[in-house]
């Protein structure tokens, strides 16, 4: 069993920064793909970055390359989102989730366990 939590949220102007955290507990070692997804009020949860702990292969959403940077820490079970330029379309509740392996590039079906998320909010 895996449990993540979020932290770091908030709200920002656009052109500010923050940067999320996820730290898991439980069976962390068996989950060798770390993720963060997004979801806005009537819009269906979508990848943002994700990274294969075994190697550090990266793989970003179009929408944040450049500007997004995912890290991970394994020595202490923590992932994290290093978000800069942001913009008000990056608003959204941001999830991190754990899967036992990367099999594709950002598909929530290869993550097993899930975040209760934390919401960013950027405004003009």
């Amino acid at each position: 069993q895996v449990q993540l939590v979020e932290s770091g949220g908030g709200s920002v102007q656009a052109g500010g920064s923050l940067r999320l955290s996820c730290v898991g507990t439980g069976s962390m070692s068996s989950n060798k793909c770390l993720g963060w997804f997004r979801q806005s009020p009537g819009k269906e949860r979508e990848g943002v970055a994700r990274v294969n702990t075994d190697g550090g292969r990266t793989v970003y959403a179009d929408s944040v390359k450049g500007r997004f940077t995912i890290a991970q820490d394994n020595a202490n079970n923590t992932v994290y989102l290093y978000m800069e330029n942001l913009k008000p379309e990056d608003t959204a509740m941001y999830y991190c989730a754990a899967g036992d392996y990367c099999y594709h590039q950002l598909l929530a079906s290869d993550f097993g366990n899930w975040g209760q998320g934390t919401q960013v909010t950027v405004s003009l």
